[in-house]
């Protein structure tokens, strides 16, 4: 068995590898960036190295540095978690090299399924069936068009070498086409280095299925049943589920099995996860599941596998690693209740899920689920890296109890002065379609806003905080109990609101200054004493387009004296690994430009200002 282990990743994966190696006994050293020294898993480790600056390409994508860390530190194995340098082969062939043991498959079948093309030839070969598209090397775009107008719309583009929502665009119109290319080629090299696109069929009732995977050294592999990520944003999952809903003893055998087929087409070693997409227009049928991509690493989503079968994967990765065999034959194997996972991001859905950045003045999220983090309170949200704070999984008999329970923990979730999804979480987990498991991966994008939470506290939840006010009591956090009485004016997070007071209030843990946290359907508010002060000030001048958070210019589309419409795209911005495009609020004119590619910008940066054309 190891005796150390280096963990190439930060935040809550780093946590997550760190608690089960300590409870193996193994000795853990964590890597940390700039904006990492601080933070959770440096001091959860037994050791930490410093290795760059705050962006991931000069810190956590660097190998080199991350190799010599383990070597300083006596490190015997290196895992690399998830994202970053997880699913590059020729960082696990370095590691390899350098004598050290790499926790995860081997570089060739790394290669074999790290590009989407390559990876379904090869499974066409296997006799797993494969979703209809283009999969050539000529990368022209007007060959590129051509398939696509053969295929037929809606059709997806999608990264060669892809993964986690990026690189990834639908388009549902010929006109459409040409714009969405070279969107997704600079997402694409931006990400991963690599420009080259693939084109896919777009299911237009689809369901996302995985299977999760694992191999060992001695020629095994099993499954471990299937996952629903059908709930995504963005191509991104926001909640997952397993087992699957509707799915059925046959069909479940018969994925399952070409998932198998699929890692022993590789000869597949450690954790990987076999995503299929499902045609749910009929339910979930074998003959309407195609195979769309491995991820050749652990996946975001794998505590809902584990809550179902008991299994600690991380422990199989590392006993794998060390070259024992599988700790357990298929037939030990079989799916026990249902999980549900929900990831609560630090974004703001009032502002179009634009990602939050600061300090956690405030972050409790109870004891009442299974919490995987890699922050806490007091702790900052960088913008450097992916802005999901925690993933917050629940158990159950069945699906409904999994998640009731999972509902319940989130509206309960206390994250402030950063915005979080929580509530809107909340929403999807209580609309009616998710709860009759009427899903495809359609369904975000399809309920708009009838997802997107209140913006303001409800009035019974403004009598209780009237309630705190008027009696005089400490200020604290609280929930809702109390009844109508004297007319209070406050302020929630700035807007002027009212409640009436009468009766006890319920206390809590205080906050800084004249106020008190709110916390309501998975939503948090500061309500203060109202106080007149003149002017709010903060606004931005008309025309002027701000930047709404730190980032990366990475496309300016327009040049001063332009003229421009109503909604046409003027500079792109990069934050959290996300693109963001900035638009004209009216039709005018390009009167300032303060930016351009390459550019680093701070929030309330004005970029660009627009002046309208007068009639």
């Amino acid at each position: 068995m190891l005796t150390s282990l280096l963990i190439a990743n930060r935040g809550e994966i780093a946590c997550r590898i760190i608690r089960t190696a300590r409870a193996m006994g193994i000795r853990t050293v964590a890597v940390y960036s700039d904006a990492d020294a601080n933070a959770l898993h440096v001091r959860q480790a037994d050791e930490a190295v410093h290795i760059g600056p705050s962006p991931a390409r000069e810190s956590y994508l660097v190998g080199e540095r991350i190799i010599a860390a383990a070597k300083e530190t006596g490190a015997e194995a290196i895992h690399p978690g998830y994202g970053f340098l997880s699913e590059n082969a020729d960082f696990a062939q370095a590691v390899i090299d350098a004598g050290l043991v790499w926790v995860g498959p081997n570089p060739d079948s790394i290669r074999a399924m790290g590009l989407k093309d390559a990876a379904k030839a090869r499974m066409i070969a296997a006799g797993v069936p494969v979703t209809p598209g283009y999969l050539g090397d000529d990368q022209s775009p007007e060959r590129l068009r051509s398939e696509a107008d053969a295929i037929g719309y809606p059709v997806l583009i999608k990264a060669v070498a892809g993964g986690g929502g990026k690189g990834m665009r639908r388009v549902d119109a010929a006109q459409q086409f040409d714009d969405m290319l070279q969107s997704c080629r600079r997402e694409a090299a931006s990400s991963f280095g690599d420009d080259r696109v693939l084109i896919e069929k777009y299911i237009l009732s689809p369901r996302h299925i995985e299977v999760q995977v694992f191999g060992d050294k001695h020629g095994q592999v099993v499954h471990l049943f299937e996952r629903d990520c059908s709930l995504q944003r963005r191509h991104q999952k926001v909640i997952e589920e397993a087992p699957a809903p509707g799915m059925d003893d046959s069909t479940r055998e018969n994925i399952c099995a070409a998932a198998v087929r699929a890692a022993q087409a590789v000869n597949y070693v450690g954790a990987g996860t076999i995503e299929f997409i499902a045609d749910a227009s009929d339910g979930l049928r074998a003959d309407r599941i195609w195979f769309m991509e491995m991820n050749t690493r652990l996946q975001v989503e794998h505590p809902v596998t584990e809550e179902i079968t008991g299994v600690d994967l991380v422990e199989w990765q590392l006993r794998v690693a060390s070259g024992e065999p599988l700790p357990k034959r298929q037939d030990e194997l079989a799916i026990d209740g249902w999980a549900i996972e929900a990831r609560l991001y630090a974004e703001d859905p009032a502002k179009g899920f634009l990602p939050s950045v600061g300090r956690l003045d405030a972050f409790d999220l109870g004891d009442d689920a299974r919490i995987e983090t890699g922050v806490e309170q007091g702790g900052e949200v960088s913008p450097f890296y992916d802005p999901m704070i925690a993933k917050v999984v629940t158990w159950g008999e069945d699906r409904e109890e999994a998640r009731e329970a999972l509902a319940a923990a989130l509206e309960g979730a206390v994250v402030w002065p950063i915005r979080s999804n929580a509530g809107f979480l909340v929403r999807a987990l209580d609309h009616p379609a998710f709860v009759t498991a009427d899903l495809d991966t359609g369904f975000i994008a399809r309920e708009g806003d009838a997802l997107l939470p209140e913006a303001l506290p409800s009035a019974e939840a403004l009598n209780e905080a009237a309630a705190l006010f008027v009696q005089d009591q400490p200020l604290a956090g609280f929930r809702l109990n109390a009844a109508p009485c004297t007319r209070v004016r406050m302020l929630a997070d700035g807007v002027p609101v009212e409640g009436e007071a009468s009766g006890a209030a319920d206390g809590g843990e205080p906050v800084d200054g004249d106020g008190v946290l709110l916390t309501e359907g998975g939503q948090t508010w500061r309500i203060a004493p109202y106080r007149a002060t003149g002017s709010a000030g903060g606004a931005a001048a008309d025309g002027a387009i701000l930047s709404p958070m730190p980032g990366r210019v990475i496309a300016v589309e327009v040049a001063a004296g332009d003229t421009v419409t109503k909604g046409q795209k003027l500079v792109t911005l990069e934050a959290m690994k996300m693109e963001h495009g900035l638009t004209a609020p009216f039709d005018g004119t390009v009167a300032e430009l303060d930016a351009e590619a390459g550019q680093q910008v701070g929030e309330g940066r004005m970029l660009v200002r627009i002046e309208r054309i007068e009639a």
